[in-house]
């Protein structure tokens, strides 16, 4: 497998773990410190090389410098994809890099590896639209973003709630997905216009038809 191969699916990757932080905020200080690391580890001449030294070797060996270079730029290399990771993972509907965002978490539904993964990132992609609805509300002119958006996490959590279903009958992943995401929309109703809590509440109102009688 190439190195571009290996960045790209590290990358991938990341993007998974970032669908499963904690909605509305930025990476956690223990996932950004054990990036850092990784891609530390991955290149560690970069931390034990003394630069005066190398230099030195350089001009007695052009190839080991060539190499050292290309270790350079490997590391930029996966550095700058994983703060790209970072960025598109914060964009917001009508930001530049919201479709790469959305890409990727298409990319990551096809490439499940059966229908219970591709349902549970369906449902991931469900809260990230939640998420994203309440950054949006309140911002001059998003209104029809919101709406949009709201109507996309409808499609997602169908989707994904349908194809659970069929796989595993009764599991207890949708009523936490359906306590989870009614903790996350309910409390944004008061900040909605009223064709927006109308389609809020009709999701809400879909969503408590999940949760099984305790």
């Amino acid at each position: 497998m190439g190195r571009g191969r290996r960045s790209r699916e590290r990358v991938l990757g990341h993007l998974t773990e970032l669908g499963r932080l904690p909605l509305g905020g930025g990476p956690a200080a223990a996932f950004r410190e054990r990036l850092r690391a990784e891609l530390l580890s991955a290149h560690p001449a970069l931390l034990s090389a003394d630069p005066v030294r190398p230099a030195r070797r350089s001009r007695r060996r052009p190839a080991r410098r060539l190499s050292w270079l290309s270790q350079v730029a490997t590391f930029g290399l996966t550095a700058a994809m994983m703060l790209s990771a970072f960025a598109t993972y914060q964009a917001l509907p009508g930001d530049t890099l919201y479709p790469l965002k959305r890409a990727a978490e298409s990319t990551l539904v096809r490439l499940s590896a059966d229908d219970v993964q591709r349902a549970e990132r369906e449902l991931i992609s469900a809260k990230t639209r939640a998420s994203e609805v309440a950054r949006l509300l309140g911002s001059s002119g998003d209104g029809p973003l919101v709406t949009k958006t709201l109507t996309e996490m409808e499609e997602s959590t169908r989707s994904g709630i349908s194809r659970l279903e069929r796989a595993e009958p009764r599991s207890p992943k949708i009523n936490r997905f359906a306590r989870d995401q009614k903790n996350m929309v309910e409390p944004m109703l008061e900040r909605m216009d009223g064709d927006q809590q109308d389609k809020a509440s009709g999701y809400l109102d879909y969503i408590d038809g999940l949760v099984a009688p305790r």
